[in-house]
């Protein structure tokens, strides 16, 4: 059995323990809620913006001159899997849901005979994948130095991204980030990004011809990283708001744990205190008795 000073010292650590679990709560709910309105806000446009882009690549699908970032390589064998994590922890199943989603999504398309590479956003994605996947690492994206990713850093994931994919080494993007539900509910999601994914719902015959001014090249070249940037910047923004919620949870359930280990230490402490008094009494009740 643990003497007094032990379990006072397991008290007191608990309790230190309990303050820093309640301080990070705080501090994660106090940055959710800037999180989460910026990512609800990028929804509409992102979402818009997606439609357009799917639109745009059935009507030149089959279309000799096409971009590449639209139209595809013509090829599927090797498939990028762009993976955005956070830097930090202590934000429960947030990162590891999302690296799961990964490694699903890579056994699939291995066990179909394609090749596939990572591509990582972000520290706590790396070890789990890099474990199973050593030979499949193809860039580290490090965000640890910005203290939130924003707008910059999906400009720059983007132009890796299109330069890789000049220089032939992918020919399908897939992106894997976690859609902020609420603080409870954070859903890893998976979205194609290179080439533009055709719509899922196909668009009728007949429709009203559209023309295009400036020409549609020139269009073209100007909305393809435009969306690409904004679909990044989205899923970032996702991301933000899911860890702060994924955190603020995790942290709340632990202050919540550690207050329960504490009256169990402290009903521990006061049972062995009161058996060492009583021990004491006893053995002064018998002393002035033999006396």
């Amino acid at each position: 059995m643990a003497s007094l000073k032990e379990l006072k010292g397991r008290i007191n650590s608990v309790k230190s323990t309990q303050k820093i679990t309640k301080a990070k709560q705080m501090v994660a709910a106090a940055k959710l809620r800037k999180a989460q309105a910026g990512a609800e806000a990028a929804r509409p446009y992102a979402s818009r913006m997606a439609e357009v882009m799917a639109s745009l690549a059935d009507k030149v699908a089959g279309m000799s001159g096409a971009p590449k970032l639209l139209a595809g390589t013509g090829k599927d064998q090797i498939h990028l899997l762009v993976v955005a994590t956070s830097d930090k922890g202590l934000c429960g199943a947030f990162n590891s849901n999302i690296v799961k989603a990964a490694k699903l999504k890579a056994a699939a398309l291995s066990a179909e005979g394609k090749t596939v590479l990572f591509y990582f956003v972000g520290r706590k994605g790396r070890a789990p994948i890099t474990r199973e996947w050593p030979k499949a690492i193809l860039h580290y994206f490090d965000t640890s130095e910005v203290r939130e990713p924003g707008y910059a850093e999906a400009e720059r994931i983007a132009a890796e991204l299109v330069a890789f994919y000049e220089e032939g080494k992918f020919d399908v993007a897939h992106l894997f980030f976690s859609t902020f539900k609420n603080a409870l509910t954070q859903e890893p999601t998976e979205q194609q990004i290179i080439p533009v994914p055709a719509p899922k719902v196909a668009v009728a015959a007949g429709g009203a011809a559209v023309e295009y001014e400036p020409d549609e090249e020139e269009v073209l070249a100007e909305l393809l990283p435009r969306y690409l940037k904004t679909q990044l910047f989205g899923a970032l923004l996702e991301n933000q708001a899911s860890e702060q919620g994924a955190s603020m949870t995790a942290m709340d359930n632990a202050t919540r744990n550690a207050g329960e280990l504490i009256q169990k230490l402290t009903i521990q402490y006061n049972r062995s205190r009161q058996a060492a008094i009583t021990t004491e009494l006893i053995e002064i009740i018998a002393g002035a008795e033999a006396l």
